[in-house]
């Protein structure tokens, strides 16, 4: 839906989905959010090459997979999934923060250890943060590429889940709970207008109204 899109992220949690189709090529998506949904396969997501940020939390993932296309994914969310194993190399090298808690795999034996291994830019892993996640260039102080400066810009923005002053996790949190509280409303009004709906129904042809639950 046209509804869902803004220029660079498209929202589409708790909608029941139990897979990722095959969309047309999009480029300038740089967010998708998929949390709360009945997904249990990580398939599809090469038709966003610029992703930055993907959250598929609270799904029925069980294997982590196919995200290596995602050459420039930042910010990943699979927490609460059904992951039993992990392995680090199907993790993109490009990724920042990383949350797999409520996963089985978070028990594996130097699981913590191998992912930090394989993830020579990692920041933040399961709301913890890793010591000497930083590239060599950042570390010394090097000069900035466009496509940091890309992701100062993404972070920035007021609607994005991560900001330079703000920690990422509760802001995270705080969005979705914001979605969840949000999307409540919406079917309490919905319930109501059904409600008046019935209502005027019944004084219009006499008839006695169904008993409807709360």
């Amino acid at each position: 839906s046209t509804e869902l899109l803004s220029p660079s992220t498209i929202r589409l949690d708790r909608e029941n989905i139990c897979a990722i189709g095959r969309p047309q090529r999009l480029r300038e998506i740089h967010s998708l959010y998929l949390q709360q949904n009945q997904i249990e396969k990580i398939d599809n997501l090469g038709c966003f090459p610029n992703l930055r940020f993907l959250s598929l939390a609270g799904n029925r993932i069980r294997r982590v997979e196919n995200l290596q296309p995602l050459q420039h994914l930042r910010l990943l969310d699979l927490s609460h999934n059904q992951i039993q194993t992990l392995d680090p190399d199907e993790l993109p090298r490009s990724l920042r923060l990383l949350d797999l808690t409520g996963n089985e795999c978070t028990q594996q034996h130097r699981y913590r250890e191998l992912v930090v291994a394989a993830l020579p830019h990692l920041l933040m892993l399961d709301a913890q943060h890793v010591r000497g996640g930083l590239g060599e260039e950042e570390e010394e102080g090097g000069s900035s590429s466009s496509e940091d400066e890309d992701d100062d810009e993404l972070f920035s923005k007021p609607s994005s889940p991560f900001t330079a002053d703000k920690d990422f996790f509760a802001d995270l949190q705080r969005e979705l709970a914001g979605h969840s509280q949000r999307r409540r409303r919406e079917a309490l009004e919905e319930h109501r207008a059904r409600l008046e709906e019935l209502e005027e129904l019944r004084k219009r042809q006499g008839l006695p109204l169904p008993p409807v639950p709360p």
